[in-house]
Parts: structure tokens; C-alpha cells; sequence
């Protein structure tokens, strides 16, 4: 595996996978990289290889690469703030899920969305590559542009890419990729008896 960026590790308590203490959400991108049949079709298998409640494999992906058509439909769909710098992706790809079963809602379809795409982003770090999830786009845009049916839900737009030199985006953008990573303590999050009581000491 290759590590983008060596200097951006999770600091975990304790050591976890290289794939996920690798994995982050990066804007500087490279524009002129490629993403080739082969690695898509990986990172496309490994969100479908993702568990799914009863097997009902709800997820659904809109796949554009760079240069065609659906890549520009997708950006066309950004917002302002993700236009700045995700089109300079090597593909996008738009993650949507059934939301309905005729008359039955499917109440897990969007954490079986989910996991899809994390195992879609933990496949692209193993080929050396960067994502980075938005929620910052037009669903029903999307939806109208690509022929979405109703019982289906646009929920998450990812940006594939190879990581660039921060100092190739907008100083706003360079130092958010330069801002130290961190997360709750894991006793803020995991609990155990009681709600806020924390399962490790």
C-alpha cells in the first residue's frame, strides 16, 4: 500500500489498520490524473462486496470519470464551495440509495449506503488514492439530471482522486489540508451501563 501522504496518519490509542489510519478527505487534488478501468472497477466491487440489511443491496452509484458526460453532470450539481476544487478529481461518484420497497420503507438503506462507500474509500487508500465524501451538492438535481427513480435517494457525492500539493488550492483550502487531524476522545463516544459512561477506562 501507498500511503499519500505519510505525514497524515490518524494518532490512534492504539495501532489500528494501515487503510483506515491512512484514510482522509483531502481537496487538493491532482487534475491531471487518471482513473483507470481496472482500480474503478475495484473500488466499484468493494462497495458492492459491502454487507446489507437481509441482503436487500440497496446502494446504487452514478460513476463519472473526468472528461465525460456524467462527470460534468455531477459537477454541475456542486455546491459553490465544492465546485472550487472537486472537479479537479479523477472521477466523482454520485452514492444513492432505495429508499422504498413498494410500500415498505427501507429504514437501514442509507447506513447499508454507508458502509458501501466506506469500503469503496478503504480500496481506493490500498491504490494509493484519496476521497473525500460531500454532502454538499443538489439531490434533487442530481436525481432529475440522471433519471433517479422516486423510491431511490441521492445521498452522497465522492470525490476519487490523487492528492496534490496543498499549495495548488486556494490558501483557505491549502490550510484546512494542514489543519492537525483530530476526533473525540474515544470516551466521548463509546460507552458501556450507562449513557456518557465510557466503556474503557
Amino acid at each position: 500500500m501507498t500511503t499519500p501522504d505519510p505525514t497524515r496518519l490518524a494518532d490512534t490509542a492504539v495501532p489500528v489498520h494501515p487503510l483506515v489510519a491512512a484514510r482522509w478527505s483531502p481537496r487538493a487534488l491532482d487534475p491531471t490524473a487518471t482513473l483507470d478501468d481496472t482500480t474503478l472497477t475495484a473500488l466499484l466491487e468493494a462497495a458492492r462486496w459491502a454487507s446489507s440489511w437481509g441482503g436487500s443491496q440497496p446502494a446504487r452509484f452514478i460513476v463519472g470519470r473526468r472528461g465525460d458526460e456524467t462527470f460534468d453532470g455531477l459537477v454541475s450539481t456542486l455546491s459553490r464551495g465544492n465546485r472550487s476544487w472537486a472537479p479537479r478529481a479523477s472521477a466523482l461518484v454520485l452514492g444513492v440509495t432505495r429508499v422504498r420497497d413498494g410500500e415498505k420503507v427501507l429504514t437501514h438503506s442509507a447506513f447499508d449506503l454507508g458502509q458501501a462507500v466506506a469500503q469503496l474509500t478503504l480500496q481506493a487508500v490500498s491504490e494509493g488514492l484519496v476521497t473525500h465524501p460531500m454532502a454538499g451538492f443538489d439531490a434533487e438535481a442530481a436525481r432529475a439530471r440522471f433519471g433517479v427513480p422516486e423510491d431511490f435517494a441521492p445521498l452522497v457525492l465522492v470525490a476519487v482522486g490523487s492528492l496534490a500539493d496543498p499549495s495548488t488550492v486556494e490558501p483557505e483550502l491549502a490550510a484546512k489540508e494542514q489543519k492537525p487531524r483530530a476526533r473525540r476522545a474515544l470516551a466521548e463516544v463509546a460507552f458501556a451501563g450507562t449513557w456518557g459512561a465510557p466503556v474503557l477506562g
